[in-house]
């Protein structure tokens, strides 16, 4: 038996987000702010995780977990239609993050784990090849680490000092997601 559509993720839950922080004066250097928007983006990530376990456990076969990856793909990372351009920015950035996680769920659906190596090791080839501008490479990596991480492997996430701010710490800020809500898939409230 399938599951029902929007059993993993809809639209509402992730408007009921935006409308939530539109309502909120977001500060970025806010404690209160910053863990609201963790909350979205940790919130996504357990949708993912969620697919991903029903996937491990035989519920859904590849093709239904691909389309409901990239249902919740298409949600999350829509335009929000948010004025406030600072607003938007800080969603931008968390569907930054997101889609990384999406993409190392798809690969990891289609081909499983990396064969090889661990996740430090390609998220540090990753900021490598964003320091050369290889965009594209720097994100295969970052997705090669995040099937290694829904396969168990753990990332330190203190590596994120390591790097300058850009795409792969946002990337990895996703990873990190993806690591929490696999190990412990905790529904967070929106209220």
């Amino acid at each position: 038996m399938s599951t029902p559509p929007e059993a993993f993720y809809s639209e509402e839950r992730w408007q009921n987000w935006i409308d939530r922080i539109e309502d909120e004066e977001l500060d970025p250097e806010d404690e209160g702010s910053a863990r609201l928007l963790l909350n979205l983006q940790d919130d996504a990530a357990i949708a993912v995780a969620k697919v991903l376990s029903a996937h491990e456990e035989g519920t859904l076969d590849d093709e239904e977990a691909m389309d409901e990856l990239a249902e919740i793909r298409e949600i999350v990372l829509a335009e929000p239609g948010i004025e406030d351009e600072e607003t938007a920015f800080l969603i931008d950035g968390v569907q930054t993050s997101l889609l990384c996680v999406f993409a190392a769920a798809e690969e990891f659906v289609a081909a499983g784990p990396v064969e090889e190596g661990e996740p430090h090791a390609y998220v540090q080839a990753a900021a490598d090849a964003e320091a050369e501008e290889e965009f594209d490479a720097a994100l295969a990596y970052c997705v090669q680490a995040g099937t290694l991480i829904i396969d168990g492997e753990d990332l330190d996430f203190e590596v994120l000092g390591e790097f300058e701010y850009g795409l792969v710490s946002e990337w990895v800020n996703g990873l990190d997601s993806l690591q929490s809500a696999v190990r412990d898939p905790e529904v967070i409230e929106e209220e």
